[in-house]
């Protein structure tokens, strides 16, 4: 059995002057980062151009197939969102709230450093996409196998990625993980790196995660909007029947997260949504 991850982010990794989420400033570095993407088989991979092609095409005017979340209107989100939800696709989310890193001390020093928060972050995602591959290879008494795709940042060593991910499976970190990415269906070179513009896989996790950004951090106006990730929400993947700590994952977790009400009721709902019957 054969699965492709195509994993994108939204946010930034700049932790030195974060937003202030009262007054609405656009300026600043964002409060969260959240990296996830999509996870699909074989099948489904195939088809990942032609889901592309038919959402654009619902756009009129829309020049050319390159699909960018940021880039559309809100009308054109939900109508992605929508379109999407029906397909069979695994969302995964991991959202890292920024202002606990801040504590003046060793982890803010270290986490102010290029890349650590996103290799952070990646080991996370890779412990529950891995885990939902070795899964589904015991459903169906296979061997499973996971290719890693991600959407190309100027300033990530992804050398350096690999060399992370080396020391984690050789098992040659200081202190041992609490999970760990499962081996058995993944190896460090499986993983790609290509530009968002041509692939189509790219382009629907920039969907899948940046509708999860959206539910996180505030716009301009000091608004939140979940309903792009809620839409989606029976797209997540879970386990022990649950969405959290699987295909939404919170650091610091979320009895620890300095969320606000409207943060918390997303989280709920979503959760709510995720378990409710389908039609």
């Amino acid at each position: 059995m054969e699965f492709t991850a195509y994993i994108d982010e939204a946010g930034d990794e700049g932790i030195t002057k974060l937003r202030d989420k009262k007054n609405g400033d656009p300026g600043g570095q964002s409060r969260w980062l959240v990296l996830g993407g999509i996870l699909v088989s074989k099948d489904t991979d195939r088809s990942l151009p032609k889901i592309r092609d038919d959402i654009v095409a619902l756009f009129v005017k829309k020049k050319g197939r390159d699909l960018h979340f940021r880039e559309l209107k809100h009308e054109q989100k939900v109508v992605a969102v929508d379109a999407l939800s029906e397909k069979r696709i695994g969302i995964c989310g991991i959202c890292s709230c920024k202002e606990t890193l801040l504590d003046g001390g060793k982890f803010e020093q270290l986490y102010q450093q290029k890349g650590h928060l996103y290799n952070y972050l990646t080991r996370f995602l890779l412990e529950r996409l891995t885990a939902a591959v070795a899964a589904a290879g015991r459903r169906a008494g296979e061997q499973a196998r996971l290719k890693v795709v991600f959407s190309r940042r100027m300033n990530t060593d992804y050398h350096a990625m690999r060399e992370y991910l080396m020391l984690m499976r050789d098992g040659k970190e200081k202190q041992q993980p609490v999970r760990s990415i499962d081996w058995s269906v993944f190896s460090p070179d499986d993983i790609w790196v290509e530009n968002h513009s041509k692939w189509a896989g790219l382009q629907i996790a920039d969907v899948a995660t940046s509708s999860i950004f959206n539910a996180l951090e505030q716009n301009f106006y000091g608004k939140y909007e979940p309903r792009y990730a809620l839409t989606l929400a029976k797209r997540f993947l879970s386990a022990n029947k649950s969405v959290m700590n699987c295909g939404m994952t919170l650091i610091p977790k979320l009895a620890s997260c300095p969320l606000d009400k409207e943060q918390r009721d997303f989280i709920n709902e979503l959760q709510k949504m995720w378990q409710a019957p389908g039609p």
